[in-house]
């Protein structure tokens, strides 16, 4: 079942890329008490992502602070070492990369796409979230191939 707008996140492991190195985390505990704007992507150094969804929050994450979010949060089923090369090479320290290496949150959260048909295997679905304190406040899931409802321009618009 798809999470909805009203519903909290599941808890589940993930991994944080930081400069120390990947540091696991418990999403309850991440989302936890403070505002995120989370959006993912099926995968790191891939067209559309690379080209428009990262740039995208990375451009407007000064407007995402000024509407109270505390922290923008990008996911995808890689590693936290892709997600911290990704971040390092067209991010920007003003984002956090959640590693979902396994998938556990995308299925968690019933968000996954299978990638198979490119080689990519079960990854998750483009989407954006705005998230308060664990709960979901916005979602936007994207249809298959499309890049239009999860973008930063369009959860600044929702605000």
């Amino acid at each position: 079942m798809t999470i909805s707008v009203g519903d909290k996140l599941p808890d589940v492991k993930m991994v944080k890329a930081t400069a120390e190195g990947p540091q696991q985390v418990q999403s309850g505990e991440f989302f936890a008490g403070r505002k995120v704007a989370l959006f993912s992507v099926p995968g790191a150094f891939t067209p559309t992502c690379s080209a428009k969804h990262l740039p995208g929050f990375v451009e407007k994450a000064d407007e995402l602070k000024a509407h109270g979010v505390d922290e923008i949060v990008c996911t995808a089923v890689n590693d936290a070492f892709v997600l911290g090369a990704w971040n390092k090479a067209g991010g920007s320290d003003l984002i956090t990369m959640l590693a979902d290496g396994n998938g556990e949150f995308a299925e968690a959260v019933g968000l996954t796409m299978d990638g198979s048909g490119f080689g990519m295997g079960k990854r998750s679905q483009r989407y954006s979230m705005l998230v308060n304190d664990g709960v979901v406040e916005q979602l936007n899931v994207e249809a298959p191939g499309d890049f239009k409802v999860s973008s930063a321009e369009h959860m600044l618009e929702q605000m």
